[in-house]
């Protein structure tokens, strides 16, 4: 079964498009994806801002800056007639944004110097990923910015689905239950009721201060008092960017390798993508062994190599170069088949696949042939 191409130019040409969003799993090289369609969107007359979170920072290199940060830079050297800037995520300087910007200057100060602040900001599980959405949301919203496309790539999560749950965690968990019933005494203060509920909460603040700790419990009830102004605001702001993410101004591009997992991830958030109605641009399949499978099968590779090794002499390199080749039709082979697979599973997902490069990109002409190689639509 032959999956229809995917045509990376047919997608950053599109002036209808505004929001490219990369993702999949960890490790399947879609910070590079997202660096190389932002160069070749800019170098195609779009201007463009590539929103990236890459531990490595090797994509500042890459751009020929000396670093990137939370707000975005131009990249120079940009041939035609568009413009690039790039931005890595700062998620505690994102969340610090957040706070100074939905509360007044006395309540802000206090959350941002509180220490459960502090460890929520820079760790809490799924704050990058909510972070990511919400720097998305304030440079889609700046209408003095020079950019008309933005590509995002998304945090590497353990599970690709992280980017469009994490938002809904982190609200639920800010105007959650247990939250709530951690300011329910201030609430009701001075009120019959509230005296009975804040003798009641004395006795679970006890149990909890046994196990958490007094001053742990004491740093949430400041942290939540003086960041209730701003519940609603979370959860707005993550059903506003959800809902720009579903608009069909969005393009969501699946990256993958050809190895079972990063495949199965794959599917996992395609199938996601379409629960939510989101747009799918198509698969990326990454790091494709290149090699002629017309020219010579790994059958008779071997067996020559064999026959060459009986013979001795100088003809051991012969041998050794047609077991390599071997060996790498066995790879291709095998990466074939799980990517047929997968569009057995998915038929009507556009697919492309891109060959692996001998070396990691380090500077804008690797990230030309990594755009030159995406723009091809290899078909499966």
């Amino acid at each position: 079964m032959q999956a229809p191409p995917l045509y990376i130019d047919d997608v950053i040409d599109d002036r209808e498009v505004s929001i490219v969003v990369c993702t999949g799993a960890g490790g399947v090289g879609k910070t590079t994806t997202a660096a190389a369609l932002a160069l070749r969107a800019a170098e195609r007359g779009r201007n463009v801002c590539v929103l990236t979170i890459d531990p490595a920072r090797r994509l500042a290199q890459a751009m020929g800056l000396t670093e990137l940060d939370n707000n975005p830079r131009e990249v120079p050297g940009i041939e035609g007639g568009g413009s690039l800037h790039a931005m890595m995520l700062d998620m505690k300087r994102t969340f610090d944004e957040v706070v100074e910007a939905h509360a007044d200057p006395v309540r802000a100060q206090q959350i941002l110097t509180n220490p459960f602040y502090e460890a929520l900001s820079s760790s809490f599980a799924g704050t990058q990923e909510y972070m990511a959405m919400e720097k998305l949301g304030q440079l889609h919203g700046d209408t003095d910015a020079p950019w008309d496309l933005i590509i995002v790539d998304t945090p590497p999560s353990r599970s690709a689905l992280d980017f469009l749950d994490a938002p809904a965690r982190l609200g639920s968990f800010l105007d959650g239950r247990f939250i709530r019933i951690l300011t329910a005494p201030a609430r009701g203060a001075g009120r019959g009721l509230g005296r009975i509920a804040a003798a009641g909460f004395g006795i679970f603040t006890g149990v909890l201060s046994k196990i958490l700790g007094a001053q742990v419990l004491a740093d949430v009830g400041t942290f939540v008092a003086a960041i209730d102004t701003t519940f609603g605001g979370f959860r707005e702001r993550a059903d506003a960017t959800f809902a720009l993410l579903q608009e069909p101004s969005t393009r969501f591009l699946v990256v993958a390798t050809p190895e079972s997992d990063a495949l199965r991830e794959a599917s996992y958030f395609v199938e996601r993508l379409q629960e939510e109605g989101m747009p799918l641009g198509g698969l990326v399949v990454n790091r494709v062994q290149d090699v002629d499978r017309e020219l010579l099968s790994a059958d008779t590779a071997l067996a020559s190599a064999e026959k060459l090794s009986l013979e001795g002499g100088d003809t051991d390199l012969a041998a050794r170069l047609l077991t390599l080749h071997a060996g790498r039709l066995r790879t291709r082979e095998r990466q074939h088949h799980l990517t047929e697979r997968f569009i057995g599973a998915h038929p009507g997902v556009a697919t492309t696949e891109v060959a692996a490069l001998p070396e990691d990109v380090h500077d804008l002409a690797g990230l030309r042939e990594v755009g030159e190689l995406l723009a091809r639509g290899e078909a499966v």
